[in-house]
């Protein structure tokens, strides 16, 4: 009996030398339109889907291979007399291989110049019709779904057949395909269509396995397109906790805006800056604290040039990270043998999910794409603002934002001069703010003050008064509203409420 190969890819790599083993092993190929017309230039003998279906590929190649012969050659069982009497009483052959890729609807939908009807052409159907019986049909037929399995296929095919158990393995990827594929087209018909949030699909493939998680006994593995945003231009691989940081800090220095520089440690600021220059905005946020900056995560919105270089040789970066950096900056920081440098590719996304595993599913919020402005700043207290201040509020709120609550930060200049993170009393990360700038010479006098969340009582504003801060940003909201702006007058400070609370545990 004749076997069969059937081969129809969007991908054309390497199938050349696939076709070629197959016809070596005495496999007969049937292609699809273009497919076909390839191996036939390549002196490459198929027999077109058509010829053999004796049924024209229709409507403009929507219909090629969804016909009984294809798919009852596919799904028919070589093992069951029944199966085998209607295929000898339909013409129906087996087909042993299928090859299949699907079209590139996967990067046409990430394109905004091309147009939805173009989109929908993409969208493969025949394919993943192919892919799913040929998986189904383990047992006898072997698919292929991607040109990277054609060298071990070819191998084990030469010493003589395809074991069940690559079958099985071949089957388990199809499915996976598939299913990339169609929730991939699932999403993108909820966005285009504006259709209402009801089923979280997720849908990134497995782009490597980290050394480890948060700590070593913990298995970590990247999903994804991590790559599209940073490249990693030297030193060791990154870790699972080197990501989150870096992401940390990338996300907190483009949400400043200007030439800013954040220094992030365990996802916290450590310090950060905003300057006339790349060099400042680093020297200024390196002032807050430099103790904590040492093994911290480093990241510019700016080109790193040769003099910011050379200061980030001084102390120990687990991370410098930038969206470019001259030549010379770039030779002085591969000094450091292991320290990653990282370029970013794209700014980070605005919007998107947030998702944490929770007992039976998961819990999922936007992620917080909030920003203040001067519009939406009300000035509740007698005292007026500068525009300096104003420009300190705006720079503190800012990274209050991205700082764990319970968060206070102490500001001025465009600079942190103070961080209070993660606590479970506001006054104590009010304090713990205060005494970290003075343990680095930091004077507090005419600094502003940012509150992710609201006082519940007018004290958090009284041990922030005691260092001498002349403004307080926050949200408002609290049943002693009165109480703290009252407090805050008292002594003299201007307090702004946003309305918008910026809590991040």
């Amino acid at each position: 009996m004749k076997k069969y190969a059937l081969i129809s890819v969007s991908d054309k790599t390497k199938i050349i030398d696939l076709s070629k083993a197959l016809l070596k092993n005495n496999y007969e190929i049937l292609a699809t339109g273009k497919t076909a017309q390839l191996l036939l230039e390549n002196q490459v003998k198929c027999t077109e889907i058509r010829d053999f279906t004796s049924f024209p590929e229709i409507f403009s190649g929507r219909v090629k291979t969804l016909h009984p012969k294809i798919f009852g050659g596919i799904l028919m069982r070589r093992d069951n007399s029944e199966d085998l009497k209607q295929a000898d009483e339909n013409s129906i052959l087996p087909i042993d291989i299928v090859c299949v890729n699907l079209y590139p609807f996967p990067k046409i939908v990430e394109k905004n110049d091309i147009p939805l009807e173009e989109k929908i052409e993409n969208i493969d159907i025949g394919g993943p019709s192919l892919i799913r019986a040929s998986a189904k049909n383990y047992k006898f037929v072997s698919v292929l779904t991607n040109p990277n399995q054609y060298d071990s296929f070819i191998e084990e095919l030469s010493n003589g057949q395809i074991s069940e158990q690559t079958r099985k393995k071949l089957a388990a990827e199809a499915f996976s395909y598939t299913a990339f594929y169609d929730t991939l087209i699932a999403n993108f018909f909820d966005k285009e269509f504006n259709l209402p949030f009801r089923q979280i699909r997720l849908n990134y493939p497995l782009e490597t396995e980290l050394r480890y998680g948060e700590n070593p006994h913990q298995k970590a593995y990247l999903f994804g397109n991590f790559n599209n945003y940073y490249e990693i231009l030297h030193g060791k691989e990154v870790s699972y906790n080197n990501i989150i940081d870096l992401i940390a800090a990338v996300e907190l220095v483009y949400d400043l805006g200007g030439t800013s520089c954040a220094i992030i440690k365990h996802t916290n600021p450590c310090g950060a800056a905003t300057s006339d220059s790349t060099f400042l905005a680093y020297q200024n946020a390196l002032n807050c604290d430099p103790t904590s900056a040492f093994g911290g995560i480093v990241a510019f919105n700016s080109e790193v040039d040769e003099t910011t270089a050379l200061k980030l040789n001084e102390i120990f970066l687990e991370i410098v990270c930038a969206p470019s950096y001259s030549d010379a900056a770039l030779e002085i920081l591969k000094s450091k043998k292991n320290r990653r440098i990282v370029k970013i590719i794209k700014e980070p996304d605005k919007y998107g999910l947030i998702i944490k595993n929770i007992p039976g599913g998961l819990i999922v919020q936007e992620k917080d794409s909030s920003r203040i402005t001067t519009e939406k700043m009300n000035l509740v207290t007698k005292r007026s603002l500068t525009d300096t201040e104003i420009r300190d509020l705006i720079f503190a709120w800012t990274v209050c934002k991205h700082t764990k609550s319970n968060a206070i930060i102490y500001a001025k200049d465009r600079k942190t001069l103070g961080v209070g993170a993660g606590q479970m009393s506001r006054i104590d990360s009010a304090k713990i703010a205060a005494m970290k700038a003075k343990e680095f010479g930091h004077d507090l006098t005419g600094a502003v003050a940012a509150s992710d969340a609201f006082f519940p009582f007018p004290d958090g504003v009284l041990e922030i008064a005691a260092n001498k801060i002349v403004a307080i940003i926050q949200p408002g909201g609290s049943v002693r509203d009165s109480e703290v702006i009252k407090a805050a007058e008292e002594n003299n400070i201007s307090m702004v409420l946003t309305g918008i609370r910026n809590f991040k545990h």
